[in-house]
């Protein structure tokens, strides 16, 4: 009978620690595909992380192209009426101011022109063009004569200066390059907000 009991004892102890080693088995093997779920959600977060910088980078890269295409634009059509007035004043004869006025106003009217070419060409009357060309370039066509004309009148001589005069010519254009360079972030600003040359796009 001892024997027998004996034998019994050792089966059961025997068959309880095969079954513990195979709940702990499989508590442990549960445990892993546990802590394998929390690093693949883990590593999931950390992947629409990474888009959403590269996203936002490419986002500004294309928001700065879109400044300096702007500002390209109204360069264009500044350093036209921006010239044009400075020679003819110059030519004339006229005062400082008179030579200054003159040129913001045609730096005005051709950048507005070149504004209203392709809005026009879309078919839209002319007092809506003209009220596009208005909210797309005033605030940038303001910036830009404010710097040019201000860095033209800083330098000694230049107002006074004859056409053939180098001084005339390199104090004109280095005010121009200054004034892209200053007006860049003013329309990054304003496209980035919908406004300025943002109101342009449905007519390119």
């Amino acid at each position: 009978m001892t024997d027998k009991h004996t034998d019994h004892a050792a089966h059961t102890e025997h068959t309880g620690a095969a079954r513990l080693g195979e709940h702990g088995e499989y508590a442990e093997h549960g445990g892993h595909e546990s802590h394998g779920g929390h690093v693949e959600h883990a590593a999931g977060h950390a992947g629409h992380t990474a888009p959403t910088a590269h996203e936002g980078h490419g986002a500004g890269q294309s928001l700065t192209r879109q400044a300096i295409s702007a500002t390209l634009h109204c360069l264009t059509g500044c350093a036209i009426g921006e010239i044009l007035g400075m020679v003819i004043g110059t030519a004339a004869g006229f005062h400082n101011l008179a030579t200054v006025i003159l040129s913001i106003v045609l730096a005005f009217f051709f950048g507005y022109s070149l504004t209203m070419r392709p809005v026009l060409a879309a078919g839209i009357p002319f007092r809506q063009a003209l009220k596009v060309a208005l909210a797309a370039d005033t605030l940038s066509i303001v910036t830009m004569e404010i710097v040019d004309n201000a860095f033209v009148l800083a330098v000694p001589g230049a107002m006074d200066a004859g056409l053939s005069s180098f001084l005339f010519w390199a104090s004109l254009l280095a005010s121009l390059a200054i004034a892209f360079a200053l007006t860049v972030p003013v329309n990054r600003w304003l496209i980035g907000r919908g406004k300025g040359h943002a109101v342009m796009h449905a007519y390119h």
